[in-house]
């Protein structure tokens, strides 16, 4: 199986652009570490940082509909339902997945996944 770095998403309404054309259709790439770090330094995200969403995205979206580019005016111009829809997919494809050990069932014997938390304390 090959590692995935990108993903396809379909935007719940869609980016309108100037030209009254709707974008739905995307791909958002797996965010590295200069995606996350080098917006702080951003005056914008220094001011709101909330900001810093709208540059994460413009990062880590690849592409959206049609469109050449994808920008901060871009992302702005989303819909509020649209970049809701962004970050949690953004926190889905970037979030770590659990270990998981492939075992075997002392009682039935069946080959069994069991997923490995290593961030619970052991008892």
């Amino acid at each position: 199986m090959a590692f995935e770095t990108e993903f396809n998403f379909v935007l719940p309404r869609g980016y309108v652009d100037h030209e009254g054309n709707v974008h739905r259709e995307g791909v958002m790439r797996l965010a590295n570490a200069a995606d996350e770090i080098l917006p702080l330094r951003d005056p914008k995200v220094q001011q709101n940082p909330g900001y810093l969403t709208i540059i994460l995205l413009t990062r880590v979206i690849t592409r959206l509909g049609t469109l050449p580019m994808i920008t901060t005016k871009t992302i702005e111009g989303l819909f509020t339902m649209d970049l809701a829809y962004l970050q949690d997919f953004y926190e889905r494809i970037n979030s770590m997945e659990m270990p998981r050990y492939r075992c075997v069932c002392p009682n039935c014997g069946q080959e069994v996944d069991v997923p490995v938390n290593f961030m619970e304390a052991a008892d």
